[in-house]
C-alpha cells in the first residue's frame, strides 16, 4: 500500500465505524423494530417519522436479517444476534409458504399475505438471509430452510435449456408467462407513493435477479460446501461475467429473452446501470474467491466496467456517481441514490486493493467526500435517499426497497476492506 493512502487510511477507517454505528443502526434499531407482529418496518420519511406503509416485503425483510446476522457474526454484540432471530421468525413464520415452500412477495404488516406470487429475486435475498444466519449463529433452523429454497429454485426455478433460472411464479410455482411482474424495473423511483412494482415482462431474464442469485449463493457456498452449491455457482458466475456482458460495449444489459439474447432495440432497454456494474465487480471478486478462483482472471472486466462507469456515470466535480444512462452517451438520469454510491465506494475499495492502482482509492474517497457532504443527514440520522444534480436530497430514509441493507453492508465491506490494507 503506498505511503499516502495508508497515511488516509485510519482517518476512513474511523469515520467509516461512526457512520455505521452512530448514524446507520442507531437510526435504523429500534426504530424499525416491530414488536407487535414481527420482523421490520421500513416506511419513513426524511425527518425518521413513520410513513404509512406497513407491509413487508420478502427482498428488504431478508436483508435487514442478513445485516442482523453479519452484524452478529462480526462481534458487534448479542443485540444483533437477538435482531436476526427476530427477523427470521417473521420470515420463516410469515413469509414462507408452508403449502407450495419458498417466500411470499410480499405481507401486510400482520403477516396476511398480500402479494403471493414467487420473483427468483426475492428468493435469493430469502437465501442470501438464510446462509448467512447459519454461517454466523451456526443456526440448524436456517440451514434447514435454505437447502429447502435451494431445492426447490432447482425443481422449478432451473432452467436447464438455456441455463439461469426462469424468474417468476405462482404461489404453486407454476411459471407466469402473461402480465406484469412484482419486480421494480429500477429502484427506487422516487414518486409521492411508495409503489414497487413496475410493468415487465415476466418471461425476461435479468442480470440484476442472477447478480443477486451470485451473491446469495457465494455466501450459501461458503456457509455449505455442497458440490450443488458450487456447481451453481460457477455457472452464475459465468452468467455474470460473461453472458450479460455486452463484449465490445464496455458495459452489462439487464433484459433478456429467455434464451439470453439481449433486448436493447427497445430505448427504454438501452440503459446501462452504472451501480451495477460496478457492484457486479466486488460481487465476482467475492464469488471468485469463494470457488478458489483467481480473481485476475477477471481483472480486464472490471477495469473495463470501471473505465466506462468513469467515462459516463462519474461526476467529477464533486465525486460520486449518477444512476443511470444511455449506451455511449453521459448519464441521463442524474440522480445520485444512495445505493450507488454505496456500492460503487466499495468497488472502488477493492479494485484499490486488487490492482494498487491510486486512482480507485482517489474513487473511493471522493465517493465518501460526496456521501459525508450531502448524503449523510446529521440531524435525523441515516443517508438521504437520492441527491439531486442541484445537489438537493429527495425520496424517503426508509421505503419499500430502502433498509439498512446496502450502506450498511457497503460501511462494513469498506472497514474490512481498510483493516485488511493497513495489514
Amino acid at each position: 500500500m503506498q505511503t499516502e493512502p495508508r497515511a488516509k487510511s485510519q482517518q476512513h477507517l474511523e469515520q467509516l465505524k461512526d457512520d455505521l454505528t452512530e448514524n446507520v443502526l442507531d437510526f435504523w434499531f429500534p426504530r424499525s423494530v416491530d414488536t407487535e407482529y414481527g420482523g421490520f418496518i421500513t416506511s419513513y420519511d426524511k425527518t425518521g417519522e413513520f410513513a404509512g406503509n406497513g407491509n413487508k416485503q420478502i427482498v428488504t425483510q431478508a436483508r435487514m436479517v442478513w445485516l442482523n446476522a453479519r452484524l452478529a457474526g462480526e462481534g458487534f454484540g448479542q443485540e444483533y444476534a437477538d435482531l436476526a432471530e427476530h427477523g427470521l421468525e417473521f420470515l420463516l413464520e410469515d413469509m414462507w409458504d408452508k403449502a407450495h415452500g419458498g417466500f411470499y412477495w410480499e405481507v401486510e404488516r400482520n403477516g396476511t399475505v398480500s402479494k403471493p406470487n414467487k420473483h427468483l429475486y426475492g428468493q435469493s435475498f430469502g437465501l442470501y438471509a438464510l446462509s448467512e444466519y447459519a454461517r454466523s449463529l451456526d443456526d440448524d433452523r436456517a440451514a434447514k430452510y435454505a437447502h429447502e429454497l435451494v431445492d426447490l429454485m432447482d425443481e422449478h426455478a432451473k432452467d436447464e435449456a438455456f441455463g439461469g433460472y426462469v424468474e417468476y411464479f405462482t404461489p404453486d410455482w407454476t411459471p407466469i408467462t402473461e402480465g406484469r411482474t412484482y419486480l421494480q424495473n429500477i429502484e427506487p423511483d422516487w414518486s409521492p407513493k411508495e409503489s414497487g412494482d413496475a410493468v415487465l415482462d415476466p418471461t425476461l431474464k435479468l442480470t440484476n435477479t442472477h447478480l443477486h442469485l451470485m451473491e446469495a449463493f457465494t455466501t450459501y457456498y461458503e456457509a455449505f460446501k455442497t458440490e450443488r452449491g458450487r456447481q451453481r455457482l460457477h455457472e452464475l458466475l459465468t452468467i455474470v461475467t460473461n453472458t450479460v456482458y455486452r463484449t465490445g460495449r464496455r458495459f452489462c444489459t439487464d433484459k433478456h429473452a429467455p434464451d439470453w439474447t439481449p433486448l436493447q432495440d427497445d430505448e427504454e432497454f438501452r440503459i446501462v446501470s452504472y451501480g451495477h456494474d460496478l457492484e457486479g465487480v466486488w460481487l465476482v471478486m467475492e464469488a471468485a474467491a469463494a470457488l478458489n478462483i483467481s480473481t485476475s482472471i477477471f481483472s480486464e472486466l472490471f477495469e473495463t466496467l470501471w473505465e466506462y462507469s468513469l467515462e459516463y456515470g462519474y461526476d467529477e466535480d464533486y465525486g460520486g456517481f449518477y444512476f443511470y444512462g444511455g449506451f455511449d452517451e453521459p448519464a441521463s438520469f442524474r440522480i445520485k441514490a444512495w445505493w450507488v454510491q454505496a456500492e460503487c465506494m466499495t468497488s472502488a475499495l477493492r479494485m484499490y486493493e486488487h490492482t494498487g492502482d491510486t486512482q480507485y482509492f482517489d474513487v473511493f474517497e471522493q465517493t465518501w467526500k460526496f456521501i459525508r457532504q450531502y448524503h449523510i443527514d446529521d440531524d435525523h440520522g441515516e443517508w438521504h435517499s437520492g441527491i439531486t444534480d442541484d445537489l438537493e436530497p429527495v425520496g424517503r430514509k426508509g421505503a419499500v426497497y430502502k433498509g439498512a441493507y446496502h450502506n450498511g453492508r457497503a460501511l462494513l465491506e469498506c472497514i474490512d476492506t481498510l483493516k485488511r490494507l493497513r495489514k
